[in-house]
């Protein structure tokens, strides 16, 4: 007590700050992935409603997330709309935990095209991983799903797997990437990798265990903050730099 009493007058010493908590940590520096989006350009260029849709499992879902607020589409919707404030941007969060492509098929006109997107981000890759599904099987059912989308005028971009130390510890995860990078060559639907994102953190000092939750696969907090921070630059690049000024 009597040394809490003799600090006293320093606390309150003019000039002296009071104790401030730590500032969140921020985003490592990456470079901006380029992807094409023609529809979604068009429709902000005409000044139309734009509804992404985010489509996949638990790491579109959340899990890991300390709340709802902290899914990479919520703050990729904050993060759009702040910086494109005359547009009327939605992102719908269509994520369904422990879900592989045979499974989001099934759902698809229900929980995908029902909603008429512009976009879909679709997320895959990380249960086929885990449940060892053949990497041909999931080429082939993820190309049906590319097809339904894109024969609706909407925009696909995919984006494969975090690296996370469940992913890496398991055989075969390379084949998984493998085929997600044909998919986007075949489709023409642009990826978005967060391999290559988490690479370039790596290499600016941010390990992947930084960005990844205590059980080992899914994103923390800042994890899904700096997806969707990268994601909102490759999204703004796409809509086009006339398209970001008149905003």
């Amino acid at each position: 007590m009597r040394r809490f009493l003799a600090l006293l007058p320093l606390l309150c010493l003019p000039g002296l700050a009071p104790a401030q908590p730590a500032p969140a940590e921020s985003c490592p520096p990456s470079p901006t992935q380029v992807v094409s989006l023609p529809a979604t350009r068009a429709a902000l260029a005409r000044g139309a409603p734009v509804t992404i849709l985010a489509f996949g499992s638990s790491s579109t879902e959340g899990s890991g997330a300390s709340g709802p607020e902290q899914t990479y589409p919520a703050q990729l919707e904050r993060r759009l709309r702040a910086a494109l404030p005359g547009a009327a941007i939605s992102v719908l969060n269509r994520g369904k935990g422990g879900q592989e492509v045979h499974e989001m098929l099934a759902r698809l006109e229900s929980d995908v095209l029902a909603a008429r997107p512009t976009l879909v981000i679709w997320q895959a890759g990380a249960n086929a991983v885990l449940q060892g599904m053949p990497a041909e099987e999931f080429h082939n059912s993820l190309s049906e799903g590319i097809a339904r989308v894109q024969a609706t005028g909407a925009d696909v971009l995919l984006m494969d797997v975090q690296r996370a130390p469940r992913i890496l510890h398991t055989t075969g995860f390379e084949r998984l990437d493998a085929a997600i990078v044909a998919l986007a060559a075949e489709t023409h639907a642009p990826l978005f990798s967060r391999a290559a994102l988490m690479r370039s953190w790596e290499a600016e000092g941010t390990p992947y265990d930084a960005m990844i939750s205590p059980d080992g696969l899914h994103h923390n907090d800042r994890g899904y903050t700096c997806v969707a921070e990268a994601l909102a630059r490759s999204l703004l690049g796409a809509a086009g730099p006339a398209v970001v000024a008149r905003r």
